[in-house]
């Protein structure tokens, strides 16, 4: 197959902040599409999206709207996932899920390119995108984890109204103007306020006194790394931040890593960015990490508590790699295995020798 080929890519939950953002990851990528649709409710049908110039008409979300799709990138919660992920692929598309619906499927994969990669040949059409915690924390780790092996892992996390999506985000800026102006706060997307205010995360604590953010991180971490046994202790905070997520780490490994080896690795490594000048006090920062591609990572120390213990900040963008950008980077991972196959294929068509 020439490597020219072109697909046809569905973004489900368009009109929300991560179909805008997925919208924009493959308007910049210049990813390989002649054709991008745009899906959503009944009620945004009709409504324009900026692309490529011009503009997409958001089409109504509906079984009949993945034929002919050949990715289909789902950002519209878990319900909608869970009834048109099937659907869509019955009709032939491959279908990247940013929702929980099919995360710890054991027959569906959670990938972060980064990370696992390989995990993407085992997909059956359903591909999961990590939590947003999980996909920058992972990203991160990943690299010190394959040098020295994680084995306990304690996080804070400091999340942004991002997470929360579109509307969150727009009652910060409300609120913020309301206090600023001496009004009532008005709080109706959160529980509490949000400006000049931070609580736990706004999910159900369970029995064992996990909100389901902290359990997600948890479990997902462990699939990603293929670690069924990492310990993990994990408090997620709500906090006051427009955009991006920091997380404060603290972790131990099977062997010693120092602070100079664990730098130069993650120096090295792909999708992060180390940010970590002690002279000048500058470390990640939310702000820094907003619109950027790569995690932030900085604050590296030596941790006197664990064995083996090294400690670190960590500041991502929720929207980009905890969402959109992960979710395009799969995409451009299958197109790869695709061409892979193709030119496999015809190498072998041509040298009948080479066949298995």
């Amino acid at each position: 197959m020439p490597h020219d080929k072109q697909y046809t890519v569905a973004v489900v939950g368009a009109t929300g902040a991560v179909g805008r953002e997925a919208l924009h990851m493959l308007e910049a990528r210049q990813f390989p599409a002649r054709e991008v649709r745009a899906l959503a409710s009944a009620r945004s049908r009709g409504s324009l999206l900026p692309f490529r110039g011009g503009d997409l008409e958001v089409q109504e979300l509906s079984a009949q709207a993945f034929e002919g799709v050949d990715y289909a990138i789902f950002s519209a919660g878990a319900t909608r996932s869970k009834e048109f992920a099937p659907r869509a692929v019955e009709a032939g598309a491959v279908v990247i899920d940013n929702s929980s619906a099919y995360r710890m499927d054991p027959e569906v994969p959670l990938v972060i390119p980064e990370v696992n990669s390989g995990d993407l040949k085992k997909h059956r059409g359903i591909i999961a995108n990590p939590n947003c915690c999980a996909a920058i924390l992972a990203t991160a780790l990943w690299p010190l984890h394959a040098e020295a092996g994680l084995t306990r892992l304690a996080v804070s996390t400091y999340q942004s109204a991002s997470g929360a999506g579109a509307q969150a985000m727009a009652e910060l800026e409300d609120q913020v103007r309301q206090y600023v102006a001496g009004e009532a706060i008005d709080a109706e997307v959160f529980p509490y306020q949000i400006a000049f205010n931070l609580f736990s995360h706004n999910t159900p604590v369970g029995a064992d006194g996990l909100n389901v953010e902290e359990a997600k991180v948890i479990e997902e971490m462990r699939k990603l790394f293929h670690a069924p046994n990492l310990k993990l202790s994990v408090t997620c905070i709500r906090v006051p931040v427009l955009r991006a997520h920091s997380e404060s780490v603290v972790m131990e490994f099977e062997r010693p890593l120092s602070e100079a080896r664990a730098r130069e690795i993650l120096a090295a490594s792909p999708g992060i960015r180390v940010i970590d000048d002690r002279e000048h006090n500058h470390f990640p920062m939310p702000l820094e990490a907003t619109g950027q591609l790569d995690v932030l990572i900085g604050r590296l120390r030596e941790d006197p508590v664990f064995e083996n213990g090294l400690a670190a900040f960590i500041a991502g963008d929720q929207l980009l790699k905890g969402a959109a950008w992960n979710a395009v980077q799969i995409a451009e991972e299958l197109v790869k295995l695709d061409r892979l196959r193709s030119d496999t294929g015809a190498t072998e068509a041509a040298n009948p020798s080479l066949g298995v």
